[in-house]
């Protein structure tokens, strides 16, 4: 199981580094349409509409970059938060077609595993917190 969380967690930074590459380089987009639009002296409301939207986006994506970043920080390093984290972010990620429903996917048959339960210091579903296992 301790090479299935790794790997996951790799998984999530490369996902997360994705996130970061791609909302920066439409920041970049961004900038460079409003130059340009500021150049032809201005293209009215539709310009400034994809202007918006580019920097929307790119923030979304940044932001879910870095979130991918920490989940992956805290994987590595065995957090029940890290683990409590990836477990929501799976549910986005499953629409996300096709990287995003593979790790979505694999985001849950990891970490709802027992081995992988026991590891964050969670106890084995169908057992009791408070109950003593068999002699």
């Amino acid at each position: 199981m301790p090479v299935h969380l790794n790997l996951l967690s790799r998984l999530h930074d490369v996902w997360g580094i994705f996130g970061l590459l791609t909302g920066a380089s439409l920041w970049v987009l961004a900038i460079g349409t409003d130059a340009a639009l500021d150049d032809l002296g201005g293209a009215g409301a539709g310009g400034q509409a994809a202007v918006w939207l580019l920097v929307t986006v790119g923030v979304i994506l940044t932001v879910g970059g870095t979130i991918m970043i920490v989940i992956a920080r805290g994987l590595t390093r065995r957090r029940r938060s890290g683990r409590a984290l990836a477990l929501v972010a799976a549910l986005p990620n499953l629409v996300l077609v096709p990287f995003g429903t593979a790790l979505g996917v694999y985001t849950f048959w990891v970490l709802l595993n027992d081995d992988a339960r026991r590891q964050f210091g969670r106890p084995s579903r169908g057992t009791s917190v408070g109950t003593v296992g068999p002699a």
